[in-house]
């Protein structure tokens, strides 16, 4: 075991992490986050923001560590989500990226950074007491950001609810308050998904008694609004970077919602036309553009608007 490797389990421990958060993975975990190779000493920590996949490359170019692939879920769930709760790691420190997207980043906050510069001196002890001190402000801090962070979207009913920042969420904000009141005005709110949390609204029963069964192995679309109406159940993907309405998609879409009483309107929302050009979409499907929220394109079929 390299002399720095063995360090940062221990200054784990000292920074009270417990020992499912002490082993190998979790040391290695914090040198990459400090960028501290095996011949640095403790005073030359940095923290560069990086996601799961350069943290492991990391490892293996400095420490020869090499891990698997399918290792990766370990890193975030094991290590890095305790570390996060811990305030020895912030996520995505400077803009919002949805919570499950390859665009996450981690990095050691500063404040914790000038601590670990002391380690191994007479300042340590002092510095790590001094940190223990304010760790739970700054966590109960960052909660709080992370709060205010959130996208709010305002339900026709009068409620609120917030999803986790950056990623689609915006755009289904958009589709809940925008497109909603324009197309499908009146319609009751059945399930909104959302990529931090899986979803946010989730009227189970009320697909159920329009046969509609979940099937909890199958993806559902990011939103689905009721029509009472005119019997129509609005099935929409928000698209910022994937998952249009694609022939496949359709048809995976007809399946999980093939015996729904109600007739089926399959929609794809796009930011704008330059990201919509870059898809292909499926026929007898419509399209919305949230920067051009009055109008709808149709593609193909016997009639605009409408189930098919």
């Amino acid at each position: 075991m390299s002399d720095n490797l063995a360090a940062a389990r221990n200054v784990l421990e000292q920074l009270g992490m417990p020992k499912a958060q002490r082993n190998e993975r979790s040391g290695y975990t914090l040198l990459a986050l400090l960028d501290l190779r095996p011949d640095q000493p403790w005073t030359d920590v940095s923290n560069p923001a990086m996601g799961v996949r350069p943290i492991m490359d990391w490892m293996a170019k400095h420490y020869g560590k090499m891990y698997a692939e399918n290792s990766r879920e370990s890193v975030r769930r094991f290590t890095l989500h305790q570390f996060i709760q811990a305030g020895l790691v912030i996520q995505n420190p400077d803009e919002a990226v949805a919570v499950n997207s390859s665009k996450n980043v981690y990095q050691v906050p500063a404040e914790l950074l000038s601590v670990l510069r002391t380690y191994d001196t007479a300042e340590w002890a002092n510095s790590v007491a001094s940190w223990q001190q304010k760790v739970t402000g700054l966590v109960d801090q960052w909660a709080e950001q992370r709060e205010l962070d959130k996208v709010l979207i305002q339900l026709s009913d009068g409620s609120e609810v917030k999803l986790t920042p950056g990623g689609q969420n915006p755009l289904i904000k958009a589709i809940v308050e925008e497109f909603g009141p324009r197309f499908a005005p009146g319609a009751k709110l059945l399930y909104l998904g959302d990529a931090g949390q899986k979803y946010v609204v989730d009227e189970r029963y009320a697909l159920e008694a329009l046969n509609v069964r979940i099937d909890e192995h199958g993806k559902m679309p990011d939103v689905v609004l009721h029509d009472l109406e005119r019997g129509w159940l609005f099935l929409i993907e928000a698209v910022t970077s994937h998952g249009p309405i694609d022939p496949l998609r359709k048809a995976d879409l007809a399946r999980l919602f093939g015996d729904s009483t109600a007739g089926l309107v399959y929609v794809t929302a796009f930011e704008d036309r330059a990201t919509w050009l870059r898809y292909d979409v499926a026929w007898e499907t419509e399209v919305w553009l949230a920067n051009a929220p009055d109008h709808m394109v149709h593609f193909n079929g016997d009639r605009f608007l409408g189930p098919h």
